[in-house]
């Protein structure tokens, strides 16, 4: 048998204005998904437990079978398991993303973009490179990572009431407070300050300001933790196989879980992603595996960035170039197959946040299921067909044992 995972991050919304009150998964063109899930179980899964912030983190955690309140410690130590840092005892890691902030005369800071313009690996490589060789010291280290998604690493203690928000939750809104925060720690405020006046002086950000860019004038910190402790999916599930993400939380995921990193060429993380490659390295994988995860990150950037025609063309290209090949090739090949279609969390356009909302999926299996939910892939659909004879799941550890066809 093999198992399939794919997620659409942030694919579930709510009726949105400019879609005639629909959601972008009900106006997307999205053959394949409705076709396998009329002939589908629905379930409603809830990834994000009560009490944890409904990052991609916390709720993919929960969607690799991992429990969050055993496993989590925070998001940036995932994205140093991707990027091959290991983390001593006494070190944190923090997320870095390169972002454009507007200070006023009065010192207030409002974050307009948490993305700096979704600007390119190759030109904050060269910003995070920068940064390195002026804060390089034995208690800093910052690694680049892809777009504005990056990595610094602290040797040494937080106060207890020192905390960290994620950018894209205050996008186009004050954050005077939240900065505010680092002055706890004074190695890392001195950071923060003297990376813009270094930032706003580099040659990429001249040149991306000629062009009516938007600049990366700042860093923000956040995700703060130290690694985590976990078993493989092969020790706790038996299973083996491949992940295949843009986003180096992801791909931290599955190296803590034990999974092969698939690396694909043009993976950005946005609408321009390379999609045929994602969608043959899945197929690549199940020739050698039993299971592999594909994650799409383009329905969440879109969210965030509050674009609903962009987020239907995210929704859509998920169905069409990522949905479609994996299963027809495996309905070619005539292999038996589980295959899992879901989001990771609601990223609502009109809050252009993530929401920790129990997240509408199906199931579909090549052999069949009891009772097939008879529907499309809608929200609204999944919660109908749930309330007639679907599945209610507590946790994404509970789907996940679930879907691999194992018991507690």
């Amino acid at each position: 048998m093999k198992y399939i995972l794919l997620i659409g991050d942030g694919m579930g919304d709510v009726p949105v204005p400019a879609l005639n009150n629909q959601t972008p998964l009900e106006v997307a063109q999205t053959p394949t998904m409705d076709r396998l899930a009329n002939a589908s179980e629905m379930l409603q899964v809830r990834t994000v437990p009560q009490g944890y912030p409904p990052g991609s983190d916390v709720a993919n955690l929960s969607l690799m079978g991992y429990e969050p309140e055993k496993y989590y410690t925070g998001r940036a130590p995932l994205e140093a398991a991707s990027l091959g840092v290991e983390l001593g005892p006494d070190e944190l890691a923090f997320r870095c993303n390169l972002v454009h902030v507007e200070r006023a005369s009065n010192g207030r800071l409002r974050m307009i973009d948490y993305s700096a313009g979704h600007i390119s690996t190759e030109e904050s490589t060269q910003l995070i490179t920068a940064l390195q060789e002026a804060f390089n010291s034995e208690k800093i280290a910052l690694y680049p990572g892809v777009s504005y998604r990056h990595l610094l690493v602290f040797s040494g203690q937080l106060p207890t009431d020192f905390s960290t928000v994620p950018p894209h939750d205050y996008s186009d809104q004050e954050v005077t407070s939240f900065y505010k925060e680092y002055e706890k720690v004074p190695s890392l405020a001195h950071i923060m300050e003297k990376a813009q006046e270094i930032l706003v002086k580099h040659p990429v950000n001249r040149e991306r300001e000629r062009q009516g860019k938007r600049t990366a004038n700042a860093v923000w910190l956040w995700g703060e933790g130290k690694r985590p402790a976990m078993e493989t999916l092969d020790a706790r599930f038996g299973i083996r196989g491949g992940l295949i993400s843009a986003v180096d939380l992801l791909k931290g995921l599955g190296v803590l879980g034990g999974l092969d990193i698939i690396h694909v060429d043009g993976a950005t993380g946005y609408l321009d992603t390379n999609y045929a490659g994602k969608a043959q390295a899945a197929i690549d994988v199940l020739k050698k595996n039993d299971f592999v995860l594909v994650h799409v990150e383009a329905p969440d950037e879109t969210g965030h960035q509050g674009l609903a025609k962009e987020k239907v063309q995210a929704v859509a290209d998920f169905d069409e170039k990522i949905v479609t090949p994996i299963v027809e090739e495996m309905e070619r090949q005539g292999e038996e197959f589980r295959v899992a279609i879901t989001m990771d969390h609601f990223t609502p356009i009109h809050r252009r946040t993530h929401e920790d909302w129990p997240v509408p999926m199906f199931i579909y299996d090549s052999r069949g299921v009891t009772q097939p939910a008879g529907c499309t892939y809608s929200e609204a659909h999944v919660l109908a067909a749930v309330e007639k004879n679907g599945l209610k799941l507590d946790s994404g550890a509970a789907f996940f044992r679930h879907f691999v066809e194992q018991e507690e």
